[in-house]
């Protein structure tokens, strides 16, 4: 509680700079290692090195994807387990995210070896760049499996509440390619190999820093025979992770779309094959830097943006986006002016000895493909400000538009401009998508209205003599809810249905109206996102609370909620599940909305599907499964009747 109280009540700019530091650093010492090499290998072997690392760079993206989908997902989960007070299943949960990064390692490994040279020449090489690339690759992925478990394990050290640790770790491995970059280069002459194995030493080091802390941790354990694949256990980490996959996969497309037209119109050029696909490669990783900053302050303000959503309070919504969009502004307006006015040192950070045409063709590269770089980075800002409160169906596409603008143009604007036409696409895409994603901005933004009215708060909980709690989940139209009152009154026990959103509320300090609409038919499209979001997880975990709450104080019914599974150690609930058959619940519908019998069907589908996506969430089980109950009702016997039955049954418990 005091923790929701601060997101609603500090001050924002305080809460800013408090969650947008760890977060930006973060994100920067991940893209260190890349950024260094790149440094190291254009002045120690050439800008043909610098091509060759670019080559290898879709893969080790594909590797980080997966790290993040085991590792995001499973940081989410544990967030999540932590808020419930349920942490029973995490070391297992752990483990198989562990498996789950390790496993895809090897695969990457195995495909990469198995394919050998014709995966590098599939994503540009040529045959001036292949034998650096072969030695620079195959060195990278040797340690692909421990990279991506490092990565994951960085992930759950954070959700663990140790995110210091966890970026000392990275920043170790940093600093060790930092200084084994240069030392094998320039001093050993092991040549770009020597940039790999700076690389891989310092991963090998945050991997058993990272290791080391399973034995440490605050709210898991995990052990040996932990490490035995379950879908039940990765499950429900999956969709929470899917998000951050889905980013990765398109910077694998956009990078490997470049690559090969880069090397297609530069064949056709003055520049040749080898000089764009090398300047491109220095470009992307400037890009990278300044994204990276933008990406980390949004990332950020995420979870303030999200709470106070969920508040109500869209005044402290408002301004914290507005201070998002100053820093993002001033951070690129700063990058934009240095890319513009001395672009060529920033290229010669990265080597001078491509000659004259490399440089042109760099400083031409830079002030052209970043020269909107302000409206990427804004986009970019404005769907993650689109998620955290909860509008996935917009966020998702949105957060890819630009990718997929990049990705479309830069196949079609060569073939009027040639390769110059590539590095057109990128301003021509930023411009697009940024008046695409302002306007839905702008949508929601006059949506957002006043703060709603703080109303105080109504004890609702009411005492109970010792006995059966009883939970009913329901299909939409069963009169599940009328069901529930009617059983309650015969054993003269509350019913609880609202009031544990008003509870929820009280805990949260969310809205109820919030609260409520978190398992509701909305959001059909993205609902396994939007309910990964942290203002939904903060709701969840209040209602959880507030189920356990409402149980503490006696018999009882609860109906909905997910109540079965919330109470699911204890001994003395009876779960039942009411369903009925189709055209009976339609026809309920249609009585109880005045809906048409296809609005009806509509509705039922849409309410059943959302309800068994919540379960799901939350649980990793199927809603409706009858092994789950220890009662399943047909209700077109009619109301009163499914009561007494309900009753008959408690009664023999």
């Amino acid at each position: 509680m005091q923790k929701n109280n601060y997101l609603g009540q500090e001050k924002i700019g305080k809460l800013l700079v408090q969650f947008a530091i760890p977060s930006t650093l973060a994100l920067i010492i991940s893209c260190l290692y890349n950024i260094v090499d790149q440094i190291f290998v254009g002045n120690g072997i050439g800008y043909l090195g610098n091509a060759a690392t670019g080559i290898v760079f879709p893969i080790t993206v594909i590797g980080w994807g997966a790290s993040v989908l085991f590792g995001d997902g499973m940081a989410t989960f544990l967030s999540l387990s932590q808020g419930k007070g349920d942490t029973s299943t995490a070391g297992r949960s752990v483990a198989n995210s562990i498996l789950g990064s390790f496993l895809s390692g090897v695969v990457i490994i195995a495909v990469s070896y198995i394919l050998g040279d014709r995966v590098f020449y599939a994503l540009g090489a040529t045959d001036a760049t292949i034998e650096l690339t072969r030695d620079y690759g195959r060195i990278i992925f040797l340690m692909m499996p421990l990279a991506l478990v490092q990565n994951t394990i960085a992930s759950v050290i954070r959700a663990d509440g140790s995110p210091k640790y966890s970026m000392a770790a990275m920043m170790v491995g940093a600093v060790i390619n930092m200084i084994g970059d240069p030392v094998a280069i320039f001093v050993l002459h092991w040549g770009i190999k020597g940039a790999a194995i700076a690389t891989i030493l310092g991963q090998f080091v945050s991997f058993l820093i990272c290791i080391a802390y399973l034995g440490r941790s605050r709210v898991f354990r995990v052990k040996a025979s932990d490490f035995v694949p379950s879908w039940q256990y990765l499950k429900p980490i999956l969709p929470l992770g899917a998000g951050s996959f889905l980013t990765q996969l398109f910077i694998v497309a956009t990078t490997i779309a470049n690559n090969i037209l880069l090397k297609s119109y530069g064949a056709q050029s003055e520049y040749g094959s080898d000089i764009p696909l090398s300047a491109f490669v220095v470009i992307i990783k400037l890009f990278q830097i300044i994204l990276n900053i933008a990406c980390g302050i949004t990332a950020g303000a995420l979870p303030i943006m999200g709470y106070n959503y969920g508040a109500k309070l869209y005044s402290r919504v408002k301004e914290t986006f507005k201070l998002v969009v100053l820093s993002t502004l001033t951070v690129c307006i700063i990058a934009t002016v240095l890319f513009e006015s001395v672009p060529l040192v920033f290229v010669r950070m990265f080597g001078t000895d491509g000659g004259e045409l490399y440089t042109n063709f760099a400083i031409g590269c830079l002030r052209i493909y970043l020269s909107l770089v302000i409206l990427t980075c804004l986009q970019k800002a404005c769907a993650m400000f689109l998620q955290s409160i909860g509008h996935a169906k917009a966020a998702v596409p949105l957060s890819v538009l630009r990718d997929i603008l990049l990705i479309f143009l830069a196949i079609f604007m060569p073939m009027r401009m040639g390769i110059m036409g590539i590095l057109w696409s990128a301003p021509v895409a930023d411009v697009i998508a940024m008046v695409i994603t302002a306007a839905v901005v702008i949508q929601v933004w006059r949506k957002m209205g006043a703060d709603a009215p703080i109303q105080a708060e109504q004890p609702v909980l009411q005492k109970s003599h010792p006995g059966v709690i009883i939970t009913i989940a329901r299909e939409h139209g069963t009169a599940g809810k009328r069901i529930g009152q009617l059983v309650a009154q015969k054993l003269g026990i509350p019913c609880y249905y609202k009031e544990m959103t008003a509870l929820a509320a009280q805990e949260s300090g969310l809205a109820k109206e919030f609260i409520s609409g978190i398992n509701s038919d909305e959001n059909a499209i993205m609902r396994e996102l939007y309910l990964s979001t942290s203002a939904v997880q903060q709701a969840v975990i209040a209602q959880d609370k507030a189920i356990n709450m409402i149980a503490d104080m006696g018999a009882c019914v609860i109906v909905g909620r997910a109540a079965d599974y919330v109470l699911r150690n204890r001994k003395n609930v009876v779960r039942i599940f009411i369903h009925a058959p189709k055209d009976y619940r339609v026809k309920k519908v249609m009585e109880m909305y005045g809906d048409t019998e296809q609005e009806g069907r509509k509705s039922i589908a849409r309410s059943d599907s959302a309800r068994g996506t919540y379960y799901k969430s939350i649980s990793g089980h199927e809603w409706g499964d009858a092994h789950q109950y220890e009662l399943s009702v047909d209700s077109s016997i009619g109301a009163e009747k499914t009561a007494e039955l309900i009753c008959g049954y408690v009664s023999h418990v």
